[in-house]
């Protein structure tokens, strides 16, 4: 570290040059990015989407479809109800382009008493999406008779990046003030507290440039727009706070430059560390190959190594040219030595009763986590967005209306070696029907057989070889039947959201036929989804322990503590998602119930468990420092204790309140997503570094450094040897 602290300071106007450059840049392409980004991200290659386009190709079924909802005026009659609505729908295929309409009628069920739903179709979607809904509501401020309303997934999904967008301009106006303010308490003065918020700033403007390119790659999911600044913002001032804070400490006995290479060799040195560890964290998400796990892995990948960078670069050239200024502007008065002989203190008070502060921060914690064994995970839907948005009241009154949510539709697309319509494919059909109307789950069966109300194989082959039946019968053929390819439609007696569906589309996808079996619906997207979780998850929680073992074993030259590390950490974790169970699916202190997302776990693990290390590297690396020079565990945990607590935990909260700070938003994952990462930080900070940690270090003792230890005794033999 010492060429490199070299380096740096020899290239500090450089570098300052070239930052400048990069923001400009990369600030351009920042602003762009919410244009880019589309989707929920629960995208992954696999038979669902396979089959979706199957569906497309050979059985027209649209792309994207808008749900038009209309609900009569008080005054209007039924029949000119009715006749708006098809005027309207009319209207709103000339003016979209699209490739048809369902038109509402009191025979195919899309209109209940004062409530009715039409379907615009388009069969692709070629980017102007939304011009095309621009030009739909248009026509729904036209309308005297009835309110019109639009919903579906290309509405939604653009709502969505709206609030989430709102979301983050709400969570900043919240969390940069207040890290301000706990900024100004730690330093005292506004120089020294503008700066971490400033390369903050640099570092999520530069991180969203940088990101914007890769869209043509890879599709970007909206939850990036929240993701990046989260992790960025938290973890650049996290990086910058405990920069500053040595700077500070040095420059009082030592010339600039002596200050700023010390800084870099010690400080920066737990930066490297820490960073990795949040960087590898978030790298075990990329086993899972859903879309959303990507994003967030690179997009949070790249936020950690801009954040490292912009502190080993932009962080010391701007301390170098600032010198001794850092400490100008001061209006508070911050007395280190009393911060220190406070937390002094009380690490001296935990350590005469280490057995008690263990059993009682284990017990807190497992009390946490008892409610993980009822957590319910769901992928977020149209639930996740505000119910203020129109698209959310109206898919709300849809689906209250209009969908049987006791029901699941499986679609099965039968592929044979040869066309379909041949004694032998269709004979092996209806036995594939059969088998499926046998089925507990199956309520409904919907065929070819159904369409045209035959029994047999023989009685269809014997129509459709007359060739007037033939020609009166074929509408309904081609909604069933395209070349080598048949479509079923089964109707299951079960919530799709259900793990029965789930298991029911395994079950098929796993059975031996004489087809090539695709299936598609809903049931079968979530069961793609959350076996894909389930079965990769391990190997990237594998990675990120063993990876975070071995860097912390080499960054303390110990074998105990990276294990203790990891052990607390996934303790602390589990007591998170215990929380949150309890806040959220069981809707405590005024937050709306509902389940917890899918993703959370593994993004709460992932950013977390990095993120947590943080603190870990900073306080050991001191108290790996102070061994170093007096061989005493137990003076080293003390003094280590003392010196840094109060910069750790000015960054704790500032992390908290950043991360806090989207418990004030409004699209549900992203709530989820900040009150968890906030929890699980307060645990860390709280319970784990100010109880367990000098607790344990008291415990075990010399055997903390047991690694270090021989090593050195090693190197003293030899020496002494060679003497």
């Amino acid at each position: 570290m010492n060429k490199v602290a070299n380096a740096l300071y020899a290239s500090r106007k450089i570098l300052l040059i070239l930052w400048i450059i990069l923001i400009i840049g990369f600030g351009f392409y920042a602003a762009k990015l919410p244009s880019v980004l589309g989707g929920n991200g629960f995208e992954m290659k696999g038979m669902y989407k396979d089959t979706e386009q199957l569906l497309v190709d050979k059985f027209d079924v649209s792309e994207a479809q808008i749900i038009v909802l209309f609900e009569k005026k008080d005054g209007a009659s039924d029949s000119k109800f009715q006749q708006t609505i098809a005027q309207y729908m009319q209207k709103a295929k000339e003016k979209s382009d699209a490739s048809k309409v369902d038109i509402p009628t009191a025979s195919n069920k899309m209109i209940k008493g004062s409530t009715a739903y039409g379907i615009i179709h388009f069969n692709h979607d070629d980017g102007t999406m939304d011009k095309r809904v621009e030009k739909i509501r248009t026509l729904s401020a036209e309308e005297k008779e009835m309110s019109v309303k639009l919903t579906g997934g290309p509405i939604i999904e653009k709502d969505m990046n709206t609030a989430s967008q709102a979301d983050l301009a709400k969570a900043e106006a919240i969390g940069i003030p207040v890290a301000l303010v706990v900024l100004l308490l730690a330093f005292g003065g506004v120089v020294a507290a503008a700066i971490p918020l400033m390369i903050g700033i640099v570092t999520v403007v530069t991180t969203m440039g940088v990101v914007y390119f890769f869209h043509p790659y890879t599709e970007l999911s909206i939850f990036i727009l929240n993701v990046i600044p989260m992790i960025g913002l938290a973890l650049s001032i996290d990086f910058a706070l405990l920069f500053i804070n040595r700077f500070k400490e040095e420059i009082q006995t030592k010339s600039v430059e002596q200050a700023i290479k010390i800084t870099i060799q010690t400080a920066g040195r737990s930066v490297i560390f820490s960073g990795l560890c949040v960087f590898i964290g978030l790298a075990g998400m990329l086993f899972i190959q859903v879309d959303i796990f990507q994003n967030v892995a690179l997009g949070g990948m790249a936020v950690v190594f801009i954040a490292v960078f912009s502190a080993l670069t932009l962080l010391p050239s701007i301390l170098a040219i600032l010198g001794t200024r850092i400490n100008r502007l001061r209006i508070l008065k911050v007395s280190e030595q009393g911060g220190q002989s406070r937390w002094r203190s009380f690490a001296t008070f935990v350590m005469k009763k280490p057995v008690t502060m263990t059993i009682v921060s284990l017990i807190i914690l497992l009390v946490a986590l008892i409610p993980v064994r009822d957590m319910h995970l769901e992928i977020p839907s149209s639930e996740a967005l505000p119910t203020k948005y129109e698209s959310r009241q109206a898919f709300d009154t849809y689906n209250d209306t209009f969908i049987n949510k006791n029901t699941a539709d499986v679609y099965f697309v039968l592929e044979a070696k040869q066309d379909m319509v041949n004694e032998k494919p269709l004979t092996n059909a209806f036995t594939f029907i059969k088998q499926l109307k046998e089925d507990s789950l199956v309520k409904q069966v919907d065929s070819i057989s159904t369409a045209l109300n035959v029994k047999s194989s023989d009685q269809l082959q014997a129509m459709l070889e007359n060739p007037q039946i033939s020609a009166q019968t074929k509408p309904a053929v081609d909604s069933f039947i395209n070349g080598h390819y048949m479509l079923i439609k089964a109707t299951l007696d079960t919530d799709q959201n259900s793990d029965q569906a789930k298991d029911f589309v395994r079950k098929w996808e796993d059975k031996h036929s004489p087809f090539t079996v695709h299936i598609g619906g809903y049931p079968k997207f979530e069961q793609e989804i959350f076996d894909e979780i389930y079965e990769k998850a391990p190997y990237g929680l594998a990675l990120v322990l063993f990876s975070t073992y071995v860097i912390l074993m080499i960054a303390f030259r110990s074998v105990l503590i990276p294990l203790k590390a990891i052990i607390m950490n996934i303790l602390s974790l589990t007591a998170t998602f215990g929380l949150l169970v309890w806040l959220f699916q069981n809707g405590h202190l005024g937050l709306t119930q509902s389940n917890i997302a899918l993703v959370l776990p593994v993004f709460v693990f992932g950013l977390v468990f990095g993120l947590s290390m943080d603190y870990e590297v900073f306080l050991i690396s001191r108290i790996h420092e102070v061994y170093h020079q007096t061989r005493d565990n137990n003076v080293a945990t003390v003094e280590g204790l003392a010196s840094t607590s109060k910069i750790i935990t000015s960054a704790a909260l500032i992390m908290i309140v950043i991360t806090g700070a989207f418990a004030f938003t409004d699209v549900t994952p992203v709530k989820q997503m900040g009150v968890g990462i906030a929890l699980a930080i307060f645990i860390d900070a709280t319970i784990v570094r100010m109880l367990l940690v000098p607790s344990l270090m008291k415990l075990l003792g010399d055997a903390n450094w047991w690694f270090f230890t021989k090593k050195r005794d090693k190197s003293s033999s030899n020496e002494q040897l060679k003497s």
